[in-house]
């Protein structure tokens, strides 16, 4: 493997950026123009193509301990990847949504509120009720939708959420839950219960307006 000594100056990461930009490079060389130089025994272009592959692997779980598993990767330098990471999580990743009642969820399900089938959406949520992630679970026939609890919670336990909102539209226009609506709520909220996960609410949207469980006292 070629050492970053045995490139043309103007191929060296950090020199590439210079002139292309950040988004020229690969992964691995967005971590070496990071980390600039190896340890002694081991160039930065080794430890970089196996940091990137870590970062491709764990994404925004990673930690201290996943990049001090490569050789050569001590605390300083893999304080220097997750302080990058940070910096982009506070300044340039999607602003934190942060749910207090309903009216904090319609705009994120404006979306399917006059969709001509049913959309059922989950939302996660961390321990701060900040959303997490917003995700369409199914896309259902005009008057119904098939939910089952596995296809619902299987990301919202990979996101380690600590709550969750279900959101579904109407097509009808009528907001009110159908017997079907409460049948599914109650199937959810069981398996929730199983899994640790607080219900927040369930949203039924149309474009004349919403229904909420947990304005209504269904959701205890």
């Amino acid at each position: 493997m070629k050492t970053i000594k045995d490139m043309p100056q103007h191929s060296r990461p950090r020199e590439k950026l210079r002139e292309k930009g950040a988004s020229a490079l690969t992964d691995k060389e967005l971590v070496a123009a990071i980390l600039g130089r190896g340890v002694k025994g081991l160039d930065v272009v080794a430890m970089s193509k196996s940091v990137a592959k870590l970062i491709r692997k764990h994404k925004e779980n990673l930690s201290v301990e996943h990049l001090t598993s490569v050789p050569g990767m001590g605390l300083a330098k893999a304080a220097q990847i997750l302080s990058a990471f940070e910096l982009a999580r506070r300044y340039l990743l999607k602003e934190t949504v942060k749910i207090t009642n309903a009216k904090d969820i319609l705009p994120l399900v404006a979306d399917i509120a006059d969709k001509k089938q049913e959309y059922f959406v989950c939302i996660s949520l961390n321990g701060a009720n900040e959303v997490i992630e917003k995700r369409i679970v199914t896309i259902g026939l005009v008057n119904s939708s098939q939910i089952h609890p596995r296809e619902v919670f299987a990301d919202v336990i990979a996101d380690r959420a600590t709550a969750v909102i279900f959101a579904h539209n109407h097509p009808s226009g009528d907001p009110k839950p159908s017997e079907s609506d409460a049948k599914t709520h109650r199937q959810l909220t069981e398996a929730g219960k199983i899994l640790g996960l607080h219900i927040l609410d369930h949203i039924i949207v149309t474009k004349k307006g919403y229904f909420s469980f947990q304005e209504t006292g269904l959701i205890g």
